[in-house]
C-alpha cells in the first residue's frame, strides 16, 4: 500500500482526496517506478480542483511530472533501481501519474536521470523547467541570439517564467520580465532580468502593429498579451508559446507575420520526440546551478497537495511546487 491523491468522479460528483492505493490501482504499463518526487504545476492544480477538463480518465491519480527509482521493469533499457524521470505523454490526464508512490507506466515515456541531477532536482525542474528550455532552442533554433536585441518573458514568476529568466540570462541574453507582482522584483533580479515591467503593458487590447523591441518572447500566458508581442516583436523575431494563463484566445492579425517575418513558434512540451526531450534535459543539467534549482523551487508533501493547487490557481504561489513523496 502507498498514499496517492486520487481523482474520481461518479453521481457524487468531481472530487480530489488523498488515498492509500495499491499496485491493483494502477494502469497497465511495463516499468514501474517508486516515485521519490513529484510537483505540482498548473495543469496538476486544475486537475485537482476540477476547474478545467484536464482529467479525461477516472478514477486517476494526477501529477505530470515523477522522478525516482525503478522497481520493476520488463524492459531490458531500464533496470531495477535506475534513477528515471518522466514528464508529459498524458501522464495525470489519461494515465495516472506522479502525485502517488508508486506509478506504472510505458518505458518509451521514461528518460535516465542525466549526470549532474538528482530526483529531487529533476523535479525542481520539473515540466516548468523543461518547456522554458524547449522555447529557447526554439528562438536559438530560429536565428535569435543574445546580441539580437531584448527577450520578453511574460509569466515571469511562474515555474516556466523563472526558469526562461535564468536560462536566457545565463546564455548571455537581456531579459525583460513581464510579471503582475511588483514585489517580485528581487526575485526576478536575481534569477537575471535586467528588466522588470508591469504585465498590464502587455494585457490590455493593442494595435496590430506597435512599436519594434523584441527580439524574440517566451509566452506562457496567451490571449491578448501573445497578441501584443507578436505586434511589437522586431523584424525577423520569435515569439515561443507555450502557455494560456491569462487566455486560450488569439485576438491577433496577421499583420506581424506577413509584415514583418515574425514567427510565432508553438511549443508542446506533452508529446515532443524523445531525441528533442533528451536534448533539454541534457542542458538543463549542464546548465543550471544547483543554487539557482534551489531557488525557484518550493517543497510541500503529499497532503499538502489539494490546499496548494488553489493557491496556485488564485496566484499566490512563485516559481515552482516540489512534492515530497
Amino acid at each position: 500500500m502507498f498514499k496517492g491523491i486520487l481523482v474520481e468522479k461518479d453521481d457524487a460528483g468531481y472530487r480530489a482526496s488523498l488515498r492509500e492505493l495499491s499496485t491493483s490501482d494502477l494502469p497497465e504499463g511495463d516499468v514501474t517506478v517508486s516515485v521519490e518526487w513529484s510537483t505540482l504545476n498548473y495543469k496538476d492544480a486544475l486537475a485537482i480542483t476540477g476547474k478545467s477538463p484536464v482529467v479525461r480518465r477516472f478514477p486517476l491519480v494526477p501529477g505530470i511530472d515523477m522522478a525516482g527509482k525503478v522497481k520493476e521493469s520488463s524492459d531490458p533499457a531500464f533496470k531495477v533501481g535506475d534513477a528515471v524521470l518522466l514528464n508529459g505523454y498524458g501522464v495525470g490526464e489519461t494515465h495516472s501519474g506522479g502525485l502517488a508512490g508508486e506509478a506504472r507506466v510505458r518505458s518509451e515515456w521514461l528518460l535516465h536521470i542525466p549526470e549532474g541531477l538528482d530526483a529531487r532536482r529533476c523535479m525542481s525542474i520539473g515540466t516548468a523547467g523543461y518547456t522554458a528550455m524547449l522555447c529557447i532552442m526554439a528562438l536559438e533554433r530560429n536565428g535569435v541570439k543574445p546580441e539580437s536585441g531584448e527577450i520578453a518573458v511574460t509569466g515571469a514568476t511562474g515555474g516556466v517564467g523563472s526558469f526562461a529568466v535564468a536560462l536566457l540570462a545565463r546564455r548571455g541574453y537581456k531579459v525583460v520580465a513581464s510579471t503582475g507582482k511588483a514585489n517580485e522584483a528581487d526575485y526576478l533580479k536575481k534569477l537575471g532580468a535586467s528588466e522588470i515591467i508591469d504585465r498590464a503593458e502587455l494585457s490590455a487590447p493593442g494595435k496590430p502593429l506597435g512599436k519594434e523591441r523584441w527580439a524574440g518572447a517566451v509566452d506562457s500566458v496567451g490571449g491578448t498579451t501573445l497578441a501584443n508581442l507578436c505586434a511589437t516583436t522586431r523584424y525577423g523575431g520569435t515569439v515561443a508559446a507555450c502557455g494560456l494563463a491569462q487566455s486560450m484566445d488569439f485576438p491577433a492579425t496577421v499583420a506581424p507575420f506577413i509584415l514583418r517575418g515574425v514567427t510565432l513558434a508553438g511549443i508542446d512540451s506533452v508529446y515532443s520526440p524523445l531525441p528533442t526531450r533528451k536534448a533539454a534535459w541534457d542542458a538543463l543539467a549542464r546548465e543550471l546551478d544547483t543554487d539557482l534549482i534551489d531557488a525557484i523551487g518550493a517543497e510541500i508533501s503529499l497532503e499538502d497537495c489539494i490546499k496548494v493547487a488553489s493557491d496556485l490557481l488564485d496566484g499566490k504561489i512563485r516559481g515552482r511546487v516540489l512534492v515530497r513523496i
